[in-house]
């Protein structure tokens, strides 16, 4: 299956239906009152986070998705059907960005988890909302109003709690290959892997944790340099990392050195995510090459590799000693801040505890509302700018009785 982590779709919401005019016609009835029923509400588009996609293939040859109009109301007051919303699965971890303010929208990371991207289009009002004591017979309706349409760009980052890097070549593939069931390409050349692999490694609870596999990076992958921002993006959401380093090449050093240049030059999180330094394929050199390269290590940055062979196994047994505990504590400093609402980067994009549909137009105190969607000028108006106010007093008193 083709692995496909960005794509661009238009969404497009439902119109509202237009409201009527009508009036009471019934035996006995011959001049009965107003009786235009409000057009429904138009669908709106909607994107859910699922377990059963792991790419955003599906969306890469439909790029238009529109939910349903709403209905057009009818007499006897009777309102119009609202618009069918329409319902778009994307992978969980796909963060949701509007290309024309480059705003992040939303951000799915739980299965099931909602975003609102596109709200319909509220319903016209029939002539019976238009009854007040100066005007018992209106003859006038408000058509439905259009519904939202925006542009927008959706990246998948992988959810995976340990991911393993290093250059390409690095043994990365087949480290992953014997930790777990995965079942990536692997071959004895540079970019034998070209997307990320996930695989499932068995905790000694027995407890499944995800493991990505991040094709190799290079020199300049921060700048973009062959696909550094594509893998570089997927190393963004993994809580610890497996610094894989080929002993057998010229200078293992300098391409560790390599990939710490390239993470901090990335920036975001990747500079400060802990690291498991290893050094692989041991099985290839002597015991005295594996002491001086480990020396230089020390030295160097003072720190003492793990030694193994993905290939006979050995040393796997003290590599995953080491991850699960570090991985323990990352997952509980992970769930304390989760339950701080303080330490939240942006509440907009943490859907409420009752509720597990988010919505981008959450009002003016939120930083990010519908308005900021389209630059400032919400395209999603209401009826009042048509409606008169003295109609719509006269109207309240009267159905209050005053």
């Amino acid at each position: 299956m083709q692995f496909i982590d960005r794509v661009e779709i238009n969404v497009v919401a439902g119109k509202g239906g237009d409201g009527i005019v009508a009036f009471r016609r019934e035996k006995f009835v011959p001049a009965g009152g107003p009786a235009g029923g409000n057009g429904g509400d138009g669908g709106s588009v909607i994107l859910e986070a699922t377990d059963d996609l792991q790419t955003l293939l599906d969306l890469k040859f439909e790029h238009v998705f529109k939910a349903d109009n709403g209905k057009r109301g009818g007499r006897k007051n009777m309102t119009g059907a609202r618009g069918s919303d329409r319902l778009i699965k994307v992978p969980c971890g796909t963060i949701v960005i509007n290309t024309e303010t480059e705003a992040i929208v939303g951000d799915l990371v739980e299965p099931r988890q909602q975003l609102v991207v596109a709200k319909g289009g509220k319903g016209g009002l029939g002539n019976r909302f238009f009854l007040s004591n100066r005007n018992r017979a209106p003859e006038h309706s408000l058509p439905g109003l259009e519904g939202e349409e925006f542009s927008l760009r959706l990246e998948l980052k992988l959810i995976a709690a340990v991911g393993i890097i290093g250059l390409p070549n690095a043994g990365k593939s087949t480290l992953i290959s014997v930790l777990s069931s995965a079942r990536p390409k692997v071959a004895n050349y540079p970019f034998t892997t070209l997307v990320p692999n996930l695989g499932v490694v068995a905790k000694p609870s027995g407890d499944g944790v995800v493991f990505a596999d991040i094709p190799g990076l290079i020199e300049g992958a921060h700048m973009g340099i062959g696909l550094g921002h594509d893998f570089l993006r997927h190393v963004e959401r993994t809580r610890l990392l497996i610094h894989l380093v080929d002993i057998t090449s010229e200078q293992p050093l300098v391409d560790y050195e390599t990939i710490q240049a390239e993470l901090n030059a990335y920036g975001h999180s990747l500079p400060n995510k802990p690291q498991i330094l290893v050094l692989n394929k041991l099985d290839a050199v002597d015991d005295d090459y594996v002491a001086e390269i480990t020396n230089q290590f020390k030295q160097a940055i003072n720190i003492e590799p793990i030694l193994i062979s993905a290939v006979t196994k050995q040393g796997l047994d003290r590599l995953l000693q080491q991850v699960w505990p570090q991985l323990a504590e990352l997952e509980e400093a992970a769930r304390l801040e989760k339950l701080d609402p303080s330490k939240a980067l942006n509440p907009a994009l943490n859907p409420e505890a009752s509720s597990n549909i988010s919505d981008f137009d959450l009002g003016a105190d939120n930083e990010l509302s519908g308005n900021e969607l389209n630059d400032g000028s919400s395209n999603r108006p209401d009826h009042s700018d048509h409606i008169d106010q003295s109609e719509l007093e006269n109207s309240a008193l009267e159905n209050a009785g005053l």
